[in-house]
């Protein structure tokens, strides 16, 4: 490790405080990860705007928790992860400092005081910085006073540090002090305040589907955040024929619609679920007993929605075969 260990854990502890930035001075920034937003890559959590015990993002959303800092960019589970995300500089700069022996495993194997995990921090001047946490160990690809472009690869999306999840934590800071990259103004008013500082329109899409599949019975939660629970085919014999899907950023009131279509393309099965709270991840499932005789064999899809006053906000296909 190149920097003091509290160079890490301060993005991810503590209170946010706002900074009225001086804009002019401020970096106008990339995306920080390689990848297809909203497809392959999700933002699961913003920056938290409440100055007190609660938690709102900066539309005054419930996607944040009390005292976060920055905003979290995932990947459906650890078998997406596997297939490696490279993490890049949103600016150009010189790289303050690096950690990237954590293991990977998420808060269970954390070493204490290493909440950040695998990191890197970047000073862009006149007063910026970026933070970027969670790296996959062994993956970080550069050393303190290194000079860096906007779009330099730093490393890749882990699961190092405190996280429940895969995913890159990134904080921006000004002069020590925490600003939102949505709307870098101080008082955040729902989203009225200034313009974001990234240098693309971003997907504002409020929650999603992660990922979807089928299996013979209801998988249990660590095998869909595993990325195994999707079979990939059925016999005529399997017990059931299941459609399951994950969610990320669901609030309560939201309804996501389970459906499945048979192997001559007919409505076979449907069922909508209301959810009952606002929560991080989840996962449904839904599906139908085998009928007598077993299946008929051939290629049945499947389709998860999920919807949010009526409307569809994130769709997701899957299909399997019967043999």
């Amino acid at each position: 490790m190149t920097k003091p260990t509290t160079c890490f854990a301060a993005a991810l502890s503590g209170a946010a405080v706002f900074a009225s930035a001086a804009m002019a001075d401020a970096p106008s920034l990339l995306f920080p990860v390689d990848c297809d937003l909203g497809e392959t890559c999700f933002i699961q959590q913003y920056v938290d705007r409440d100055a007190g015990p609660d938690a709102r993002d900066f539309t005054c959303g419930p996607q944040s928790y009390d005292g976060h800092q920055g905003t979290d960019i995932r990947v459906a589970d650890l078998e997406a992860l596997a297939l490696g995300w490279p993490v890049l500089a949103a600016a150009s700069g010189t790289i303050m400092g690096t950690r990237a022996s954590v293991a990977d495993g998420g808060i269970a194997t954390m070493p204490e005081g290493q909440d950040c995990g695998n990191g890197v921090v970047i000073d862009h001047g006149d007063g910026w910085q970026t933070q970027y946490c969670h790296l996959a160990q062994g993956s970080v690809r550069v050393a303190q006073g290194e000079a860096v472009q906007a779009g330099t690869v730093l490393g890749e999306i882990g699961y190092s540090g405190r996280t429940e999840f895969p995913h890159l934590h990134m904080t921006l800071r000004h002069n020590g002090t925490v600003v939102d990259p949505f709307d870098p103004s101080e008082g955040a008013s729902c989203g009225v305040g200034a313009d974001p500082l990234w240098a693309d329109d971003l997907d504002s899409t409020r929650g999603g589907v992660l990922s979807i599949g089928f299996s013979q019975d209801i998988p249990e939660f660590d095998a869909i955040k595993a990325g195994t629970a999707d079979a990939p085919f059925l016999t005529r014999t399997a017990p059931a024929l299941v459609l399951w899907g994950f969610v990320h950023s669901a609030r309560s009131g939201d309804e996501l619609r389970l459906s499945i279509i048979d192997h001559e393309g007919l409505p076979f099965h449907e069922q909508t679920v209301t959810l009952e709270r606002t929560q991080a991840q989840l996962f449904r499932a839904s599906g139908r007993r085998a009928p007598s005789g077993g299946w008929r064999a051939g290629l049945y899809r499947g389709e998860v929605v999920l919807l949010r006053d009526g409307r569809e906000i994130s769709t997701r296909q899957a299909q399997i075969e019967i043999r």
